[in-house]
Formats: C-alpha cells, structure tokens, sequence
C-alpha cells in the first residue's frame, strides 16, 4: 500500500513540465562540469608552462645562433631561455612599440635590430620608455650604446594578428615577419626581450618584468563550476520533494472523513418543571401557608 502511495505521489515528475525542468537541469549542470574541467585543463596548461619557464630561467645564457634561426619560429620551449649575440645596433630602423602601460603609466618600448657578425639582424627588445603615447618617434626614447655591443636577454615568440603590423616604424606588437620586411638584412625569428648590454648606455630604459608564475584563478574557477552543477542538482532534487510534500497535503484535505458516532446524553437527575404532589395537590416548592389563626 505504501509503495502505491509513493507511486501516485511522485508521477508528477512525469509531466510535461517536469520532465522538461529535468533536461534544462541535466543540460546545466553538464555544462558546468565541463567548465569546470576546462578550467582545470588549463591549469594543468598553466603549470607545465610555468615549469618549462622556471627551467629556461635558470639556463645559462647560449648563443644565439644555436637556438634561433631565420629559416624557423621559435619553438614553444624556447620562450624565457636566455641567449647571448654580439653586435652593432642600427639604430636607425628602430621601432616604437605603442600602448605599453607600467605601473599605471603610459609608455611605449623600443625594439633595436642587432646587427651580428654573421649579418643577420636580431631584433632586441631595449625596454620601456615613459611617454604621453602621442606622437612618439624613435629620437624620443633613450640611445642604444655604439659600437660593438653585447647583450643577453630572453628569448619571445612573435606576435600575430593586426596588432603586429608595421606602420611608420612604430607598431602595436612585435614580431620579426612584419618588421624584417622592413629591414634588408635578414631577421632571426623571435626577438629578445633584453636583459643586459655591455658596454651600458647613457641613458637605460625599464627592463622587461618576468613572467608571472602563479597559478591564476583557474583552481577555483573550476570549483565555482562544479559548485553550480552540484548547485542545480539539489536544487532539482529540493524542488522536487517540495512538490511531492504540496500534493500530499492536497491528498490528506481530499479525503473523505469518517462518519461520527451520534452523541449520547446521559439522563439527567435533575428537572426543569416543579415535582408536584398530586395527592396534596399542591407543590412541594409552593410558599408555606401561615399556621396562624389571624388572632393575635
């Protein structure tokens, strides 16, 4: 009797809109879950990047030539590895790289080809400059020394999009294809964010910042993902048992109720009218008469 009861309480879930509740809920809650697992993807992402960075940190400096090439991109673990090249800066095909901020202040970097004894340029990113970002040309961020100069600095992959065209020597982005275009001997691919330069310049610019190797938000980006699966869920299943809940009490208030048994009085001992002495014909409640003879 009791499983028939459960039966008929819950065959609301088997209504139309119940059972559509159920697939927006089931379709929800597997989005969020593979939210979830893509943040945790790139988490993973983030720390395999982070290790190889921490590697071609520490790496002492190689030569240039043995890592980069004209003829190839660089290679996805050679990004932070520190490569040294000698050299003469040509300073007159430097290129202002727009919209750098530091710190809160605008600015934009100076990117300098190193011409090397082999004649191939290597493209140097010297640092930034503080400036208003308006009308910036390459004699208003500081010289780069002359002569014959060596650098070390780290080694980054070219930029793509629209942001790396070239456009009157400044550009939004670097990347050697769109800057060796400009330039007649050729390029190494990648360029150099510097780290040092000997001898030093008059005037230094702001060195490039490390990456950052923190984890990010991914970790708990991927728990507020599964928080809302498990969310939608118990919501669900919440919704549910109070819908089931509604419809017994509605149940109770149908049925009929059972016939009540007719009230017996017990008789009474007492009486509304006054007993009577039918042989005295009198009442036993009447006022007694004067047992006077009038006489005084």
């Amino acid at each position: 009797m009791e499983s028939r009861d459960y039966a008929l309480d819950v065959r609301f879930l088997f209504t139309r809109r119940w059972v559509l509740f159920a697939v927006a809920v089931a379709l929800l809650a597997l989005l969020a879950y593979r939210l979830g697992e893509w943040q945790f993807g790139r988490l993973e992402e983030r720390e395999a990047s982070n290790r190889v960075v921490e590697e071609n940190l520490g790496v002492r400096p190689t030569p240039v030539a043995r890592l980069l090439s004209p003829d190839r991109p660089v290679a996805p673990g050679l990004e932070w590895r520190r490569v040294s090249a000698a050299g003469t800066y040509d300073r007159d095909e430097t290129v202002i790289v727009r919209y750098q901020t530091r710190d809160g202040r605008s600015g934009v970097d100076a990117v300098v080809p190193l011409v090397t004894g082999s004649g191939t340029a290597l493209l140097v990113n010297r640092g930034w400059a503080p400036t208003d970002n308006v009308g910036t040309t390459t004699t208003d961020v500081p010289a780069p020394p002359s002569g014959e100069v060596s650098v070390v600095g780290w080694v980054r992959a070219d930029a793509t999009g629209d942001s790396a065209q070239v456009a009157d020597r400044s550009t939004r982005a670097v990347s050697s294809a769109e800057i060796g275009r400009t330039l007649e001997a050729p390029v190494f691919r990648g360029f150099v964010e510097l780290q040092s330069e000997s001898p030093k310049p008059a005037e230094p610019m702001v060195r490039a910042e490390t990456p950052d190797l923190g984890e990010g938000p991914h970790f708990f980006y991927g728990l507020q993902w599964w928080f809302f699966a498990a969310l939608a869920i118990f919501g669900f299943g919440y919704l549910a048992w109070d819908e089931r809940r509604g419809a017994q009490g509605q149940d109770r208030r149908r049925r009929p109720r059972r016939r009540q048994r007719a009230r017996v009085i017990p008789p009474s001992t007492g009486s509304m009218h006054p007993v009577r002495n039918e042989a005295a014909g009198e009442s036993r409640k009447a006022a007694a008469r004067p047992n006077s003879s009038g006489r005084p």
